[in-house]
């Protein structure tokens, strides 16, 4: 079931503290534009992504500041860098990052139950080849297991649909660290789920 986005754009809130760069007072005079076009193209994935990873409570609040660190921080966005989406990402994940444990709970929750409430899965093909395996509960368990870092980076690849490159851009490490790091946290859920891997891109694929 998709949840459809309710937040609409941030005023000037405070900034969460997750932002790299300091604050310009003096914005750009299309910024007002560039924002709203930033906000309606990414919002409702933003969205989607918190709901999924924390639940439908949090995730208004989530949307909320990563814009509002968003517009304090546009003026001074490097272009270069490539499209402000992974970057709107990092920062989100970031803001994740201080509700662990509920998201953790939401995880063990499901292993021990076997219903999902809140979240979604992570692509349609990848919940056809988990509920075709019944492996949802010990996929649930395998994600609240792993590391902050391995979680993020995996969640961003896959439910985000990030590359490899983007990621690394959004949580600030190089990319073959990103590679590590979903080597690693693929290998833990394989071995959770008897040797499938639902998490895995599809053949074709490259990131």
């Amino acid at each position: 079931m998709r949840h459809e986005s309710r937040t609409g754009p941030p005023g000037r809130a405070a900034a969460t503290g997750t932002a790299e760069r300091p604050r310009d007072d003096e914005h750009a005079p299309d910024e007002p534009d560039r924002f709203t076009a930033l906000f309606t193209r990414h919002a409702p994935e933003l969205k989607r992504y918190a709901v999924r990873r924390l639940g439908l409570e949090p995730a208004d609040d989530i949307v909320a500041e990563t814009f509002a660190v968003a517009l304090q921080n546009l003026a001074s966005y490097d272009t270069g860098r490539g499209d402000e989406r992974a970057w709107l990402y990092g920062i989100a994940t970031n803001l994740i990052g201080r509700h662990r444990r509920r998201e953790i709970a939401l995880y063990r929750a499901l292993s021990r139950t076997g219903t999902d409430a809140v979240t979604e899965p992570f692509t349609d093909e990848v919940d056809r080849r988990v509920t075709a395996d019944g492996a949802r509960r010990r996929l649930a368990g395998a994600l609240a297991g792993l590391s902050r870092a391995h979680r993020d980076t995996l969640l961003l690849v896959t439910w985000a649909e990030l590359t490899y490159e983007e990621a690394a851009l959004a949580l600030g490490v190089p990319v073959g660290t990103v590679r590590s790091r979903i080597n690693r946290a693929r290998s833990k859920v394989r071995r959770a789920l008897g040797g499938i891997d639902p998490t895995a891109e599809e053949e074709g694929v490259q990131r």
